[in-house]
């Protein structure tokens, strides 16, 4: 029997209708990262929350705990990017039924180690002790990430237009989403045999994408967007970015995509576009630019490579 992440017992659909209920009630959200422009400068604040699901399972499985803290960090300040944003600081929420002080400085480490990498710096957070609410040797985490962007150059998606050009930026594995999917998928066994390539961290491109804007000095212009391959897919974090009458036809057959993908799909039966909806199935941000420059951001950027386009017609993604 075919599994999906439904099934799994996690409903996007009802995630997005929930998130269009909030919008009624405070229409400044929506994008990867929320924007407060600061009165009287050139800057706008960007700020991001988020933490890494039941990717923790298989932390507390293996009880491997040094590096899930860098998966908190990444799936924050990867949506600060997606604006155009340089993460300043970090906070974090820890939260357990007992604390265990020696796996509590483990996942520290992680998230220190992840500020490292996003040239951010852990300015705080809060340790909660809650017994009777998590089970015994659990624990839960949360992150909030702050940055900075100039006034104007923001990078929202507003201006995708038609002929646009994809440019997908390989992952390091499932990262930090559809682990649902994946525990419903695998039994313990397979979980434990194939722990090392599940728990593989969130690869932080905050670097990268800085580099890339830098070395693209006014050309920074030209991308139209960026999309953080996160819950959802491809289909929703594109989708989420687009023109009314802009469509991206993304074609999966320009990346090669890593093992660990196909032995969940096949293992779980998962229909494809059930895959793509779910896993980042190897590519993990998504550039969105005018074609003049797709070759030159490619060559900027590791492994990266065209993936598809956008073309005219009524909004929404498909992979072909």
């Amino acid at each position: 029997m075919a599994i999906t992440y439904k099934q799994a017992g996690v409903n996007i659909d009802a995630g997005n209708e929930l998130v269009k209920r909030i919008k009624k009630m405070a229409p400044g959200i929506g994008g990867f990262s929320g924007l407060f422009p600061l009165a009287g400068t050139k800057y706008s604040l960007a700020s991001s929350t988020d933490g890494v699901g039941t990717k923790l399972k298989i932390a507390f499985l293996l009880n491997k705990h040094d590096t899930i803290g860098i998966d908190l960090v990444a799936m924050n300040v990867n949506d600060l990017v997606c604006c155009g944003a340089r993460p300043l600081f970090f906070l974090d929420y820890f939260a357990t039924g007992k604390l265990q002080v020696g796996v509590a400085e483990k996942v520290i480490k992680g998230i220190v180690n992840g500020c490292k990498q996003a040239d951010s710096i852990l300015l705080g957070g809060e340790t909660a002790e809650m017994p009777g609410f998590y089970a015994s040797g659990e624990y839960d985490l949360a992150g909030f990430a702050v940055g900075v962007v100039e006034k104007g150059s923001e990078i929202s998606g507003r201006a995708i237009r038609h002929g646009d050009v994809l440019i997908g930026i390989p992952s390091t594995g499932p990262h930090s989403n559809g682990y649902s999917l994946i525990r419903k998928v695998f039994s313990e066994k397979e979980l434990k045999k194939y722990g090392r390539a599940l728990l593989a961290p969130t690869k932080i491109y905050v670097k990268e994408i800085l580099s890339l804007f830098n070395k693209l000095g006014n050309r920074k212009k030209d991308i139209s967007a960026i999309a953080h391959i996160t819950g959802g897919g491809f289909y929703d974090n594109i989708e989420r970015l687009l023109p009314a009458d802009c469509r991206v036809v993304v074609k999966k057959d320009s990346w090669k995509v890593p093992e660990i993908f196909g032995i969940i799909g096949r293992k779980g039966n998962v229909p494809e576009k059930e895959m793509y909806r779910t896993l980042n199935m190897g590519i993990g941000m998504i550039l969105i630019v005018r074609p003049a420059i797709a070759a030159r951001v490619a060559s900027l950027l590791k492994g990266a490579r065209v993936i598809g386009a956008v073309q005219k017609g009524k909004k929404g993604v498909d992979v072909v």
